[in-house]
């Protein structure tokens, strides 16, 4: 589901569920990520696939790249391979203004 930053981040914040998951680059999650995000880079190809598939399908999924496209293909990926809550930041971090923090 699409959701713009408002909704994505309010919904993210009472969901006890919630995991921010990273779809970008390495390089990219380097500059800063969402408080508390995993990286798992799309590009990967199907090791991308295998590391979905550690996850617990019953949390619920925030997902964001750099401008929205990437993160909503993640989305369509994990809906396929049975995650039911899956939300997409619509535009991405690059129009971010919650909290943005350096990956530990």
């Amino acid at each position: 589901m699409d959701l713009q930053q408002e909704q994505w981040w309010a919904e993210a914040q009472k969901d006890e569920n919630a995991v921010f998951l990273d779809v970008r680059t390495p390089e990219e999650f380097e500059r800063g990520i969402i408080p508390n995000a995993i990286n798992i880079d799309i590009y990967k190809g199907q090791g991308f696939i295998y590391l979905l598939d550690e996850l617990d399908k019953a949390k619920s999924y925030y997902v964001y790249c750099h401008a929205g496209s990437r993160s909503a293909k993640a989305c369509e990926i994990m809906q396929q391979m049975g995650f039911e809550k899956t939300f997409n930041l619509v535009c991405g971090i690059s129009n971010w203004k919650g909290p943005i923090v350096e990956p530990n």
